[in-house]
């Protein structure tokens, strides 16, 4: 999927294993198909999984969960995962990798609405004071409304780039956040959440977490929810117009940015690009 990127297999992850954790080398060792970008996943034995970054940019997220995930999991009402042990690289992988327990569940098409609320409301509830703060530009910090999205223009034998063009730039100017930061998950698709006998279970990949504009974990509305369903749960996240609209210009943020680059090489988050763009001018109407 990308320039650069670190090949890994069952076998590198029993070397690891059995160089930096004896006492789980004998396990078996499982690849586990992803959509997931960052990431390769393993599972290890029945209870366990194993998560090596594919890219440099993603080393960094292992030592963020196991910073912060343990001091949000306790206050929120589903499981999130986190490092059992980190590992240290070897056997020609450069990176830091971890050991996680195994949430079980499964991703779904779509959540319950309150669901999904209910844990964007308890996540925003954590106190945020000394959290890493959202980088310039990236999800959770304030959108420039002149940066209009420059692949948007790379989709314009798909949709009307310039309708898309419209929505974003009316959406990017409504007044910023002015409340104080909030934790964020930052990337809550049907990806990264998993549903277990009809309900939310676990919401997983925290890749994104940070502090700072609420409206990017409204995303659930345009990529787990449709119409009938989204009313509640903006009224349950309680989201005001300024905030909904800064929510709906990061999904369509994301989504033309995505749908290029994954085209021909991620059917999952080319899926989610076109869901994510059709829920959009569906709400726009």
């Amino acid at each position: 999927m990308h320039e650069g990127e670190v090949p890994t297999d069952a076998e590198l992850v029993r070397l690891l294993l059995a160089a930096q954790f004896p006492a789980w080398a004998g396990l078996p060792v499982t690849p586990v198909a992803s959509g997931g970008t960052d990431n390769a996943i393993y599972r290890l034995g029945d209870e366990l999984a194993v998560r090596l970054p594919r890219i440099d940019w993603a080393t960094g997220q292992i030592a963020l969960e196991e910073t912060w995930l343990p001091l949000l999991a306790p206050r929120l009402p589903v499981a999130v995962p986190a490092p059992l042990a980190v590992g240290e690289p070897g056997f020609g992988y450069p990176y830091q990798w971890g050991v996680y327990r195994w949430l079980p569940g499964t991703n779904p098409g779509v959540v319950p609405a309150l669901d999904i609320a209910d844990f964007v409301v308890a996540l925003r509830r954590v106190e945020a004071t000394g959290g890493p703060p959202a980088r310039a530009g990236g999800r959770g910090a304030p959108i420039d409304p002149a940066a209009v999205p420059p692949p948007i223009q790379q989709l314009a034998g798909e949709y009307d780039a310039e309708r898309l063009t419209e929505i974003w730039r009316s959406d990017a100017s409504v007044p910023p956040w002015s409340g104080p930061p909030t934790w964020l998950h930052g990337d809550l698709h049907g990806g990264n959440v998993l549903v277990d006998d009809g309900r939310l279970s676990a919401v997983i990949d925290w890749s994104c977490l940070a502090v700072g504009d609420p409206a990017i974990d409204l995303l659930p509305a345009w990529s787990l929810l449709d119409g009938a369903d989204r009313p509640a749960f903006r009224d349950r996240v309680g989201a005001d117009e300024p905030q909904w609209r800064r929510g709906r210009c990061w999904a369509l943020t994301m989504a033309v940015n995505a749908l290029p680059y994954y085209r021909d090489t991620n059917p999952f988050l080319a899926g989610l690009a076109r869901r994510l763009i059709a829920e959009v001018l569906a709400d726009v109407g």
